[in-house]
């Protein structure tokens, strides 16, 4: 799988799948989230998602992507950060786990991924890259392009670094 960092508007992405930062009850909310469902079409998502019901953190789950570019939309909860050490770097691995294994069930061979957890949930800019990173090069996936979209330049610094080491 090739692996690519780029600055942009994750709505924007021609990829076959956009993954979203979710909350567990897929409400749609701020940051990421807010921005998928307005691009989306807010009412067509939000009825795809209470269909759903919800997602555990870690998890992962699919819908279409409506008036998205993407063909799918996987909804990803990430871990809200406390210290570190309450499991937050094994369910922040997951996600990213899940949201491949959720493209490999579609049939996607492209995907693009925000800074899961980084905004609101508070977790750990340069931890957060490392784990994308890490984690995406070691899952095993039929997804030929996984790109990590930077909303800002101080995150894609952090995951060229990551991709460099």
């Amino acid at each position: 799988m090739r692996l690519e960092a780029v600055l942009g508007d994750i709505t924007k992405q021609d990829v076959d799948a956009i993954v979203n930062a979710a909350n567990q009850g897929l409400a749609g909310g701020g940051g990421v989230d807010g921005a998928i469902h307005r691009a989306a079409g807010a009412r067509d998502l939000q009825a795809a998602c209470r269909e759903i019901g919800g997602c555990a953190t870690g998890d992962a789950v699919a819908t279409p992507g409506f008036a998205l570019r993407a063909r799918w939309i996987i909804h990803a909860v990430g871990p809200r950060y406390r210290d570190g050490a309450h499991g937050e770097p094994e369910l922040l691995a997951s996600c990213y786990r899940r949201c491949l294994e959720v493209a490999d069930e579609l049939g996607a061979q492209s995907i693009a991924f925000p800074a899961i957890s980084t905004g609101i949930y508070g977790y750990p800019q340069a931890d957060a890259a490392h784990i994308a990173v890490h984690t995406l090069r070691a899952a095993p996936t039929s997804v030929a392009l996984a790109r990590l979209v930077a909303f800002d330049d101080n995150t894609l610094r952090l995951y060229e670094a990551e991709l460099q080491s």
